[in-house]
């Protein structure tokens, strides 16, 4: 009678025991879904006001009169060296377009050169046969339909062969001082992403977000200084983190240090 007494006491522990256990265990978070609650409430101050205007000003300070890379002397060469430059370093159209502007001084010249040899003036540059239609294209519209000018608008830019919002922003940009938007390439998307300015990968969805939290005032010069920044700086495989006046400012995942 006493021994079944103590071991319906026994069982009577252990269930309080590990219903205590249990208990402990719900109510504590993994340490998993912990980090990542965390980081999700980091991620949400990305694009707070005061935040923004913290990147800005290290930004000025690290670039204050940056300009566009591409050398160029007219809009026009402008817009010829931004369409080159897809898919290629800004080092390596200046030095194709060295020569090409001597030999092609006018859109007109471009407009109705041989193809074959202008896909060999510009071969260096990479998939010189698209941008050979394009630049073509491009040049005999601005020749027949805008007097030779380039025009000034997102709208009729757009209507050039070749011409997507990062070109005609470029264009606008540097050539003109019109801030219609801001240049989204390879560096503004990744630094986009690593700042937590954009969570978006297209390039359009960048520049809406971008556009959204950056002053309009802001925005050519923004372009110039995120494209410097990513060059010098925050490259893509090894981000120099240690150099870079942001540091504080970033908690992105692939940081060095």
């Amino acid at each position: 009678m006493r021994r079944a007494a103590m071991k319906k006491q026994k069982a009577k522990t252990k269930r309080s025991v590990h219903k205590a256990v249990k208990r402990k265990s719900a109510s504590r978070k993994p340490a998993a879904q912990v980090s990542s609650s965390r980081a999700a409430q980091a991620k949400g101050a990305g694009t707070n006001p005061q935040r923004v205007r913290a990147i800005l000003q290290k930004l000025d300070e690290a670039y204050p009169d940056v300009v566009c890379a591409l050398e160029h002397e007219t809009p026009f060469q402008l817009l010829i060296s931004t369409i080159l430059s897809a898919q290629c370093t800004d080092v390596r159209v200046n030095q194709v377009t060295k020569t090409l502007y001597v030999k092609y001084p006018t859109p007109k010249d471009f407009a109705y050169a041989d193809p074959k040899d202008l896909e060999e003036d510009i071969r260096p540059t990479g998939f010189f046969r698209n941008k050979t239609k394009s630049i073509m294209g491009a040049s005999k519209k601005i020749v027949e339909e805008f007097g030779g000018e380039v025009p000034r608008t997102m709208e009729q830019l757009l209507t050039l062969p070749g011409v997507a919002r990062k070109t005609a922003n470029v264009v606008l940009g540097t050539a003109f001082g019109i801030a219609s938007g801001i240049v989204v390439d390879t560096h503004v998307t990744r630094l986009s992403e690593r700042l937590d300015l954009s969570r978006n990968t297209d390039p359009k969805k960048i520049e809406q977000d971008l556009t959204k939290v950056i002053p309009r005032e802001k925005w050519i010069l923004f372009s110039h200084q995120l494209i410097w920044h990513g060059r010098k700086v925050c490259q893509a495989r090894k981000p120099r983190c240690s150099e870079c006046n942001l540091e504080s400012l970033c908690y992105a995942r692939d940081k060095t240090v």
